[in-house]
């Protein structure tokens, strides 16, 4: 086998496995660290990787992901193929990607075996036998090809100034404490904290803690912010009141505000995992989904560690899309609960204490 001087790692196409994939990358980025490393990442991801460090390239997929691949795959395969790379590394497991860097003429391709892929894989590494967190997951491929896992961190360095410029042009005070609200989930409402829950919620952060809510999400999550929103909005004044934003971020501009919150609560989500990533406090509200396997990452040893918060009943984790019943692991999260994991702003040191 050849030296890897030109390495690819093509990304996972969603925003929260593409976050959780960064210690992979980071486990890459120090193996090879003479390399030149590119990312190769759909439109709607490719911005993370802009503020991730030690990656010197990020190329722009032009296909689609899914079944869209089947007809998209050759554009994929041209872009990859522009920047003659020695060596790919999949981290998705479909057999669109092996095929993508094959008939992009990567020499050396590396992956899972999986999706009846082995033969476009020139080293293929059996799958974890047993479930771990995504990002784990992740790693173990790195480490199958024989690489030293580094610490389980995900580093996102977002545009603080740009944040609290935003801050400021939708009519907040930048030096006041607010929180933001993602209470949208694309994998579907299973995932979601109950709206009413967050209406409270926000009414105890303006009404006891006398701080601004922010909500995010994307276009689809336009009606369940708007209605938080509308509910919550009870004050003419500038401060003490809810924004809803979702629908007018890109990635760039969302990881700015959420890097500049006191802290965000989210469903699991990709907003979730951005948060993790940028510093934030996170509360994290898990109801179908498996916070063994997909709870946010922290952005270093001396970040804040992510609040992970569930009720206990007997059919959660079931990974639906709809709850079949009374949705009662989200129901048994209380808005109290949430309130007590957002810590308190911390008052400034007296003069007395800073002459000790």
């Amino acid at each position: 086998m050849s030296k890897t001087e030109r390495m690819v790692v093509v990304a996972p196409n969603w925003l929260g496995d593409a976050v959780m994939a960064l210690p992979a990358v980071a486990d890459l980025r120090r193996h090879f660290a003479e390399a030149h490393l590119a990312i190769a990442a759909r439109g709607s991801v490719a911005p993370l990787f802009d503020m991730v460090g030690g990656i010197d390239e990020v190329v722009r997929l032009p296909g689609r992901g899914g079944l869209g691949a089947l007809t998209t795959w050759k554009h994929d395969a041209e872009a990859i193929r522009s920047g003659a790379y020695d060596t790919a590394v999949l981290l998705p497991n479909s057999l669109a990607s092996a095929l993508i860097a094959s008939r992009a003429a990567v020499a050396e391709r590396w992956g899972f075996t999986a999706d009846l892929r082995g033969r476009y894989l020139t080293r293929a590494i059996p799958k974890p036998a047993s479930p771990l967190h995504q990002a784990a997951y992740y790693q173990a491929l790195v480490s199958g090809l024989g690489i030293d896992n580094g610490p389980r961190h995900a580093r996102v360095v977002a545009d603080a100034d740009r944040g609290r410029a935003l801050v400021r042009e939708i009519g907040l005070d930048a030096d006041e404490p607010f929180v933001v609200f993602a209470p949208g989930a694309a994998y579907g409402r299973a995932k979601q904290w109950l709206p009413e829950r967050f209406v409270e919620l926000g009414g105890l952060l303006v009404g006891e803690r006398g701080w601004s809510v922010l909500l995010v999400g994307s276009g689809a999550d336009r009606p369940v912010c708007g209605h938080i929103a509308t509910r919550l909005t009870r004050s003419g004044t500038r401060l003490n009141r809810a924004i809803d934003m979702s629908g007018k971020t890109d990635l760039h501009s969302l990881a700015a505000l959420l890097s500049v919150s006191h802290a965000v609560v989210a469903n699991d989500s990709g907003a979730m995992h951005l948060a993790g990533a940028v510093g934030t406090t996170v509360v994290a509200v898990f109801g179908a989904t498996n916070e063994a396997r997909t709870s946010p990452l922290s952005a270093g040893p001396g970040a804040p560690a992510p609040v992970i918060l569930t009720h206990k009943v007997f059919c959660r984790p079931c990974m639906l899309r709809e709850c079949p019943i009374d949705h009662r692991c989200m129901r048994g999260i209380t808005a109290a609960q949430v309130l007590a994991a957002i810590p308190p702003v911390a008052k400034p040191s007296s003069p007395q204490a800073l002459r000790t």
